[in-house]
């Protein structure tokens, strides 16, 4: 199943870490999903695309396809967009070829059973990674600092080149942009 969940997954690592027993008595509930989950998927989606338009790379719009796509919802993918891409330009100020990930399915297996998960975005330039992680969640704020999630995705995307980076530093941001547009 391709898009099974890891039971260790990084996107619910601050509950499983503070509450081990939890990651097996999920296993036991059916994911219903809700509307919120839902507008959060077309947010990604539309996130993704502006991205790989801003970086003009080939993209199909789906905005036809998302059942929760409004004025507010685009704003933020503009502004999501933007701050990868000023994330890149910074890189290149210091490296010639930074690597950019998007959507990236990264594996942390080495220190979490069966752990996997999906980054939106890595910028990876000579010793620096950038991990972005959107979410659109309004008014609940989820702080990039000390963040089990974008802990593991780090781990996940120095596993991708195998050590072959330095990186001195990671940094991380949660990419919060409609709670502060709506805040």
């Amino acid at each position: 199943m391709a898009n099974k969940h890891a039971v260790l997954s990084a996107s619910s690592s601050e509950r499983w870490l503070n509450c081990p027993p939890s990651a097996r008595l999920c296993e036991n509930y059916e994911d219903k999903g809700s509307d919120y989950a839902a507008e959060g998927t077309d947010a990604h989606t539309l996130c993704e695309f502006r991205l790989k338009q801003a970086l003009g790379m080939p993209t199909e719009d789906p905005i036809e396809n998302l059942s929760w796509y409004n004025e507010e919802m685009e704003e933020c993918a503009v502004g999501y967009a933007a701050y990868v891409v000023e994330l890149l330009e910074t890189a290149k100020q210091t490296c010639t070829d930074p690597v950019v990930m998007i959507e990236q399915r990264v594996n942390f297996s080495r220190w979490v059973q069966d752990g996997f998960g999906t980054a939106d975005c890595i910028v990876i330039a000579d010793g620096v990674m950038n991990i972005c992680d959107y979410k659109h969640g309004k008014g609940v704020e989820v702080s990039a600092v000390a963040n089990p999630q974008m802990m593991l995705y780090a781990l996940g995307a120095l596993e991708i080149f195998d050590n072959r980076y330095i990186c001195a530093h990671v940094h991380s941001a949660k990419s919060i942009f409609l709670s502060l547009l709506t805040v």
